[in-house]
């Protein structure tokens, strides 16, 4: 095969391509042949959009942790009980962040003196402040449910910044802090959402 009929291919296969990821979620299979073996190019089209999942962008520097399997099993808790509450992946990247800061998505019992107050489970709510009872808010999907209630009462939350809807459900000490996990709450919900 002659170098300029190489390159048209590749370029039509990188066109295909292209054109596949940013046409958005649909299967695009582009095949051709170089040099007598096929190339084919495929778009996965179960992918979640980016777009809808950090809509305004990251804000500031971002932070990540490595996962146990226990904290992923959490990151799966949360995103069931997201669609059990019928909302979307976005609510589960508010949802997913939240927990990375408040308990790095680990399902806390009280701590004695390390605690705040009475803060328990993967989104460090308050028995006292009515979230639940301490069984209650320790279930991952209960707490998950019950973040999700308050995030539903937030008029706007899908046009807000991360941490400005985080911290209107949470009330926290430090506001800013939950637009440090927004990546890798992202990142966990597109890997995960259709799983």
């Amino acid at each position: 095969m002659n170098t300029i009929m190489r390159k048209s291919v590749l370029g039509i296969a990188g066109i295909a391509f292209a054109g596949g990821i940013f046409a958005g979620p649909a299967t695009a299979t582009a095949a051709a042949a170089v040099d007598g073996k096929p190339v084919a190019v495929a778009v996965q089209a179960d992918k979640t959009d980016t777009g809808k999942l950090i809509p305004h962008g990251v804000q500031g520097k971002q932070s990540r942790i490595d996962l146990t399997d226990e904290q992923v099993g959490n990151v799966k808790a949360i995103i069931a009980a997201t669609k059990k509450a019928d909302m979307d992946e976005r609510a589960a990247v508010v949802s997913i962040a939240t927990a990375l800061q408040e308990s790095k998505l680990e399902n806390l019992g009280h701590l004695g003196e390390r605690n705040d107050h009475d803060s328990q489970g993967l989104f460090q709510q308050r028995p006292s402040s009515g979230w639940g009872t301490v069984e209650q808010i320790t279930d991952p999907e209960y707490s998950t449910l019950a973040f999700l209630k308050g995030l539903k009462q937030v008029d706007g939350w899908k046009d807000m910044p991360l941490t400005k809807a985080a911290q209107t459900v949470q009330v926290s000490a430090y506001p800013d802090h939950y637009a440090q996990w927004e990546q890798q709450a992202a990142d966990l919900v597109a890997e995960h959402w259709n799983s």
